[in-house]
């Protein structure tokens, strides 16, 4: 028989203090000496107020990728009373690793110590997070493991840094005589932000404060049907395709930004609202889903230009849910990729508004290739 498992205990590391956007390029650098001419337009569109950075205003970088994941589990064993050494499984998911390899997984295994663990890495986007945990979260319902630390981090300013686009912007300015950078390599610089976030799950409910109970998590690629549309270490050709990094020159991967972060934003429009739409209704027939009794949803948007159009879709479908169930923490803390729904869940849990018996619903949609993720949370 299947064994329960419960999210007994929520953490978060967010890097140094919040940075608002009249600073943003003091931390992130000017490309060509010049202000971003697309930068208040975006921020206008996405409605991010402040974010965090693991850089000094001088943009040296204060925390690795993998020092933040660490610190989030280590803030969980704190407040869980569970030491390093008594974890059983390890579940690492992130967009941003510092090193194709080893894994993720295994350099935040090694910052932390302890014992030998079983120890799994989740690279690719958003999704990564909620993949981390449908592991833990069916390993232990299996019975194989009596528990499992997922967590979820990003240093996504590793990528927005200047040094990255200038010499591409510099062959421009040579052959056009006009250094402006490609819109789809720009808009990111705007929207992204560095943190952590971990939960620790459990066969049984903590005896001192709220749990949350997992009841089902999905999650299902649509790439069958889309090309990338986010990509990194590639080029896009014509056609959609991609070529990897390994197909270029070292000069390439520098004067044409293979490395940069790169993201087709009228593609995302055409597709994002609509497939996510259509995932929703076979699981909802699935699950036996029914949003009326769903007291909190708590949506990942990579901008808060989505909110609106999630919320036609949803009510075109039949799934409409009302905006004071509603929670989203994109402005105050940034678009921290596969950390957001860690970090939206962990801020609703110490908010003190959770009761026992409410239904929480999460959505992680994952543009990279159109991915999208479901988890079900029931407070006990």
């Amino acid at each position: 028989m299947k064994q329960k498992v419960y999210v007994t205990h929520i953490s978060k590391f967010l890097p140094n203090s919040p940075v608002d956007n009249d600073c943003m390029e003091e931390y992130l650098g000017l490309i060509n000496d010049k202000k971003s001419v697309a930068r208040s337009l975006i921020l206008k569109s996405n409605g991010i107020k402040q974010r965090y950075y693991a850089l000094t205003r001088e943009g040296q970088i204060t925390h690795t990728n993998v020092r933040m994941a660490s610190l989030a589990v280590r803030a969980l064993c704190e407040s869980s009373g569970l030491a390093p050494q008594e974890v059983e499984l390890l579940a690492a998911g992130t967009a941003s690793p510092e090193q194709i390899m080893p894994s993720h997984g295994v350099m935040v295994h090694g910052e932390l110590g302890g014992r030998n663990t079983e120890t799994v890495s989740f690279a690719g986007s958003c999704c990564t997070g909620l993949q981390a945990m449908k592991y833990g979260w069916l390993s232990i319902a299996s019975g194989e493991k009596r528990n499992a630390v997922c967590v979820a981090s990003e240093r996504l300013s590793a990528w927005m840094r200047n040094s990255y686009f200038e010499q591409e912007a510099e062959l421009i300015a040579q052959l056009e005589r006009k250094p402006i950078l490609a819109f789809e390599k720009d808009f990111l610089r705007w929207m992204l932000s560095d943190g952590a976030g971990a939960v620790l799950l459990q066969p049984s409910p903590r005896a001192d404060g709220l749990s949350l109970e997992v009841d089902w998590i999905e999650l299902a690629s649509y790439a069958h049907l889309r090309k990338a549309c986010m990509y990194a270490g590639a080029e896009r050709t014509n056609d959609g395709d991609l070529i990897g990094w390994a197909s270029f020159s070292e000069q390439d991967w520098l004067t044409r930004s293979i490395f940069s972060l790169k993201q087709d934003a009228r593609y995302l429009g055409e597709s994002i609202t609509e497939l996510g739409l259509d995932f929703l209704k076979e699981v909802a027939e699935r699950r036996n889903l029914n949003v009326n009794g769903i007291d909190w949803f708590l949506p990942h948007l990579s901008s808060m230009y989505f909110r609106d159009k999630i919320m036609q879709a949803l009510a075109k479908g039949g799934f409409s849910i009302p905006e004071e169930k509603w929670f989203v923490n994109l402005p105050s803390v940034g678009n921290v990729a596969s950390a957001s729904f860690f970090l939206m869940l962990e801020e609703l849990y110490s908010s003190g508004r959770l009761m026992k018996g409410q239904r929480i619903l999460c959505m992680i949609p994952e543009s990279a290739r159109f991915s999208y993720g479901f988890c079900h949370l029931t407070v006990c």
